[in-house]
């Protein structure tokens, strides 16, 4: 059958008169090399250029981490913004670019191929950092003649505002089309129908993290100190210049990458709306018309085939006044099957998805209030405090990977030692203590204040170490471990094969929905606890604020949240082993 290459979609086909690799040299079934040749197992792919690909992702995560991680403080300071709308705004961002991956591995999987995704969306991410940067020094040239230019105020045009958010959602189009790309693509280069590469494969999902950890460590530790004390338009140019090396890294690596073959049939997402559009025509038709149907009756023989049995009518016969219709197959349902399956997860996994924009927002903004001084002349930046999840993601995945999941290999005998849901659902469970860790000590916070007398004066330091916050950022940390790494390979692993950067663009949306629910849950609470003249949770003076109703409801909503993921991940079926939580 004629197929054609990812890298180079529209060149010509491999067919199978073309000059094949030699006996002796084990080849990939259905991959390629950069010249369309069958891909040599021990020439192309594993762990080479998977750590081609995981340098890239680092790169990557300083810049990104680089503009996120102290985003809010920006728009408060420089842009005049109030806390709850900046808060909002960076959830907003941070969910609109999540929700982008979306599109961008639709034009991966159907169009241009993860390779071409990748560097178009970075060529794009360029010029989104790159505006951002001029964005940020506009300030330096309109604001010398104006009375607001005087220290410690905020001064902002309208031309930079425009700018800089034309630019800030430029760096998420390019984000949309990159994330779910680069994993499927690192992914890619392992083959798993081979046992020794299966194995290598689950251990890249842990290494890739520890990539994004350690990228978004530097960033927000090196970059956040950059923009507090040197300028915020050197805090933004360097990520512009990393995305740059990213880029080139990335090409580095073109000869030796594993491509994925496409079959010249139907387009994935086009077979599988066929079936449910078949199933929602069928609806109100006897299931006894498919009697005559094999595969109808085949699927009685399948344990996964009695969920959505409402898809099963896809699989009947069209009338004869119809029969330019086809029946779809049993393959076809249960395709369709496997991608519903995952909605219930991906549903519950959204409060946690509300949870993780936190330590990026209100937990900097904490800090902020804070005494942040380490002997006389140095000043931790509020928002490098969350380098310490990311030391504890450096610490605990080697543990994991080289200790916990050995262990427990011998006790269950599978090869990732527990099941990605199992993995998922601890660190749903751990993540519920970062929000209870957080309400108490911003109660002990607002006490301190009261104490000293400081409710009213927000600009004066509180006389309470910004070190009491970290037990909630290391929770935090270690929670990430669990959950966004088994999240990753969960959405990798139960999708079709031709749907991988799609599997992985529906992990990342949670965190895009569960951003834009974020922006709306302080945009709703900020707005009705300050009805009739009431203080606003999201008070621009903290001392005045309630930021620890806000983490006891978010504790409240995440153990909803591990209960109904508890119910649904119980009555999963995998898709190659069948197994279930």
């Amino acid at each position: 059958m004629a197929t054609s290459a990812e890298l180079l979609p529209y060149t010509p086909l491999l067919t199978a008169e073309q000059p094949q690799q030699p006996p002796h040299e084990a080849t990939v079934p259905g991959i390629v090399d950069y010249k369309h040749r069958p891909a040599v197992r021990s020439k192309h792919g594993r762990w080479l250029s998977a750590s081609f690909i995981i340098w890239v992702e680092m790169t990557e995560r300083i810049a990104c981490f680089g503009i996120s991680g102290n985003l809010i403080n920006f728009l408060t300071q420089k842009l005049g913004q109030s806390t709850a709308m900046a808060a909002s705004n960076v959830s907003a961002w941070v969910g609109v670019s999540f929700l982008l991956t979306i599109f961008g591995a639709v034009v991966a999987d159907s169009f241009l191929g993860k390779y071409y995704t990748i560097v178009a969306s970075s060529l794009i991410y360029i010029l989104g950092l790159g505006l951002l940067t001029l964005s940020a020094m506009l300030p330096s040239f309109e604001c010398l003649n104006q009375e607001r230019s005087i220290k410690g105020a905020a001064c902002s045009s309208h031309l930079q505002i425009v700018m800089f958010f034309v630019a800030l959602y430029l760096v998420g189009v390019g984000q949309g089309g990159h994330k779910p790309c680069v994993q499927a693509f690192g992914a890619d280069q392992f083959d798993g129908e081979d046992p020794r590469e299966r194995k290598a494969k689950s251990s890249f999902f842990n290494w890739w993290y520890f990539g994004v950890c350690m990228g978004a460590f530097l960033g927000t530790g090196v970059l956040s100190y950059i923009q507090d004390n040197l300028s915020w338009g050197l805090g933004f140019g360097i990520p512009c210049i990393l995305v740059v090396i990213a880029q080139l890294i990335f090409l580095l690596g073109t000869m030796n990458y594993r491509y994925t073959m496409k079959s010249e049939g139907e387009n994935p997402f086009k077979r599988i709306g066929r079936v449910f559009v078949a199933a929602a025509r069928n609806w109100n038709a006897s299931p006894t018309v498919a009697g005559d149907n094999e595969e109808a009756q085949e699927t009685k023989l399948h344990d996964e085939s009695r969920q959505f049995m409402f898809l099963r009518k896809a699989l009947l016969r069209p009338e004869i006044s119809n029969t330019s219709v086809k029946a779809c197959s049993m393959s076809e349902v249960e395709e369709a099957k496997a991608v519903l399956r995952l909605f219930p997860i991906w549903a519950t996994i959204l409060v946690y998805a509300m949870v993780i924009v936190q330590p990026g927002t209100l937990f900097t903004k904490q800090g902020m209030t804070l005494d942040r001084s380490i002997g006389s002349n140095f000043f931790i930046p509020a928002a490098a405090l969350q380098c310490a999840v990311y030391i504890c993601v450096f610490i605990c995945i080697p543990i994991y990977d080289r200790v916990l999941v050995p262990v427990a290999r011998r006790l269950t005998g599978k090869p990732a030692g527990i099941s990605m849901l199992q993995r998922v659902g601890t660190g749903l469970f751990i993540s519920i203590f970062s929000m209870v860790v957080a309400a108490v000590t911003e109660k002990k916070r607002l006490k301190t204040a009261l104490q000293h007398g400081l409710i009213d004066r927000p600009d004066v330091t509180i006389p309470m170490s910004i070190w009491w916050l970290l037990p909630q950022y290391v929770v935090f940390g270690i929670a990430e471990v669990f959950t966004m790494i088994g999240l990753q390979e969960f959405f990798y692993d139960q999708v079709p094969n031709e749907l991988r950067s799609v599997g992985l663009s529906l992990y990342l949306s949670i965190f895009g929905v569960g951003g834009l629910l974020s922006s709306f849950l302080i945009y709703v609470i900020n707005k009705t606890s300050s009805r009739s003249g009431g203080e606003s949770w999201f008070s621009d003076n903290l001392n005045h604020a309630h930021l620890d109703y806000f983490y006891w409801l978010l504790a409240g909503l995440s153990a909803l949240g591990l209960a109904l993921f508890v119910y649904f991940a119980k009555s999963y079926i995998y898709n190659e082993n069948k197994t279930r939580l």
